[in-house]
């Protein structure tokens, strides 16, 4: 199992978010728990991403949204960034 970690500015970003996104929260949260079982589940599309945010990685919330995390695998753990459209950090 891996830890997911929530730091404050991301909790502020998730709640946004939601509000404007009430219907993802159920699928949300499935995403959270395969998450936590196996970051490697083919339907999260889990991949590294390129550019000024080559350090990060991206998980599909469905083909709109997307949450960008910093994913430690020496620690199992996994911090969450942002969540968002694939317009984030554009």
């Amino acid at each position: 199992m891996y830890e997911l970690i929530f730091d404050e500015s991301y909790k502020k970003k998730e709640k946004k978010f939601f509000k404007k996104h009430p219907e993802l929260l159920e699928k949300y949260r499935k995403v959270l728990h395969i998450l936590r079982a196996n970051p490697n589940y083919p339907a999260l599309r889990l991949h590294k991403l390129q550019g000024n945010l080559k350090e990060y990685y991206s998980i599909s919330l469905n083909m709109s949204y997307r949450i960008v995390i910093d994913f430690i695998i020496k620690d199992n753990k996994i911090i969450f960034v942002n969540i968002g459209g694939h317009e984030i950090y554009n």
